[in-house]
């Protein structure tokens, strides 16, 4: 079988794995966040690494709205640069670095009707391990996005020997395979094609659109990032300006 479609049949396996055995979770967490943002709180996200990736597909973005609040800490995610000022080692190193989320956690003024959703798809980096360990210790549930079999493989790299699922009270597995490249090549030494992307965006927009309609059925439709495309150039800007609005009334506090 031609590479790429294998690729194509372990993604769409994998989905098929999120909506068999992850719906029924998927559905608590939805009612979590909608309760709380219809209580005037806040879904932190955070996640480092390409796992940052899934903060960004939460919101800001087309068809995302106010309510979450994306922790995008550059230090453990950003290395545009891979070699050099901002690498890639330098992250990599950062995110492993204990006690680094509680400085992170302090910019935040957490209130007990929030709510902290945590990507990792190894589940063993030590700063989202501390940030659920933060959460939890200012009294807020923790979600985690996961890797479960990929948490498997691996000991704890962190003093209290938990992973990030360990931590967490509720648990969604990605579902990806260990190691999370799905593709083997024959003379190639390392599997290639990652597939966390793809699960942690699924499972996102599962939780997204289910949460936006449980808003609508409580009468407090949210406040939704709108393309010009679907609405006209000046809804769009009113769209944009009423998120903006709105995130601003919920993070001042």
């Amino acid at each position: 079988m031609n590479v790429s479609k294998e690729y194509f049949n372990i993604a769409i396996d994998v989905m098929n794995q999120i909506e068999a055995t992850q719906s029924e979770t998927i559905e608590k967490v939805s009612q979590m966040f909608a309760d709380c943002i219809a209580n005037d709180g806040l879904v932190y996200v955070y996640g480092s690494g390409h796992s940052r990736m899934g903060v960004e597909e939460m919101f800001p973005r087309y068809g995302s709205f106010a309510g979450f609040y994306p922790i995008v800490e550059l230090s453990t995610s950003n290395y545009h640069s891979v070699v050099g000022p901002n690498g890639l080692s330098q992250a990599m190193f950062l995110e492993n670095v204990e006690g680094f989320a509680k400085q992170i956690i302090r910019n935040f003024i957490v209130k007990p009707q929030d709510v902290f959703l945590l990507f990792s798809t190894s589940g063993n980096g030590n700063v989202v391990i501390d940030m659920g360990i933060e959460a939890k210790a200012l009294g807020v549930p923790v979600v985690a996005i996961t890797g479960v079999k990929n948490s498997g493989k691996a000991s704890s790299k962190h003093s209290s020997k938990q992973k990030l699922f360990d931590v967490a009270d509720v648990v969604i597995d990605t579902c990806v395979p260990g190691g999370d490249s799905a593709i083997k090549i024959d003379g190639l030494k390392y599997p290639v094609g990652p597939i966390s992307t793809i699960a942690n965006s699924v499972i996102v927009n599962m939780i997204k659109v289910r949460v936006a309609e449980l808003l609508t059925e409580k009468g407090q439709p949210p406040y939704v990032l709108t393309s010009a495309q679907v609405v006209g150039v000046e809804e769009a800007k009113e769209s944009f300006e009423g998120v903006y609005r709105e995130h601003r009334r919920r993070t001042n506090r």
